[in-house]
């Protein structure tokens, strides 16, 4: 029997589909998030997940600045250090753009709850856990093991639960403001897929270091979907 470490490398389609293939455990199914794409949450239920999303958003900067860190080429970092910007906002020139962190607020959620003051529903383990197992990573496998969780968000670009896109039909209680940051990342995410998916092909070049993507992925899909059963035991599932 071969050995992932003697086996051939995956050629970048294989590899490709690799990825693709664990989208059958992307969060988008659990019944928690079916839940609320489909109009059946309270407005206690969404303002759960909004203060739990907050936690995990304020993450992203965090890891992705600890990714660059260990990032030695440039043209990847001046691409990459966006991912920062939509997330923690910016001022420059004149242009101003609040981020999706702000976003939560205009969520009907009352300001401070959507900032987390009721905290996130135990365990939320998607800032720390990630950033912490990121931060052990090296260059390029840093850089490349940020490349696989971007890569992720590539398992639903075709869903059509992608972003809440039928939530204004739903919950029409939500301030049409509170939406805007998941309008804005359809183009967002794209960019951000096409750019992570493209350096995860180009660095893991064995099939060892392969397999070890394809953990990481599975790593980051554990994260989101523990966290859904966090929410669906906190605040319930209704059919």
């Amino acid at each position: 029997m071969t050995s992932a470490k003697t086996a051939a490398a995956w050629d970048r389609v294989e590899f490709e589909t690799k990825l693709r293939e664990r989208g059958r455990s992307y969060h988008i199914h659990h019944p928690f998030n079916v839940m609320l794409n489909t109009g059946k949450a309270t407005p206690e239920q969404i303002r759960g997940w909004v203060a739990n999303r907050f936690y995990y958003q304020i993450a992203i900067p965090i890891k992705d600045a600890a990714v660059l860190s260990n990032c030695n080429d440039r043209e990847v970092r001046r691409g990459w250090i966006q991912r920062i910007l939509d997330h923690d906002g910016f001022e420059i020139g004149g242009v101003k753009d609040p981020g999706g962190i702000e976003a939560g607020c205009a969520w009907g959620s009352g300001g401070p709850h959507a900032r987390g003051d009721r905290g996130p529903a135990p365990p939320d383990p998607g800032g720390e856990v990630c950033g912490r197992r990121l931060r052990q990573l090296r260059a390029p496998r840093a850089l490349a093991g940020g490349g696989v969780l971007v890569a992720d968000r590539a398992l639903r670009a075709r869903d059509p639960q992608a972003a809440p896109r039928h939530w204004p039909e739903h919950y029409g209680w939500i301030e049409p403001d509170g939406l805007n940051y998941f309008r804005n990342r359809v183009s967002r995410a794209r960019r951000d897929v096409e750019q992570g998916l493209a350096v995860t092909l180009d660095h893991f070049t064995t099939r060892p270091m392969q397999e070890r993507a394809l953990e990481i992925l599975q790593f980051k899909l554990d994260i989101l979907w523990a966290m859904n059963d966090a929410m669906a035991l906190k605040y319930g599932v209704n059919p």
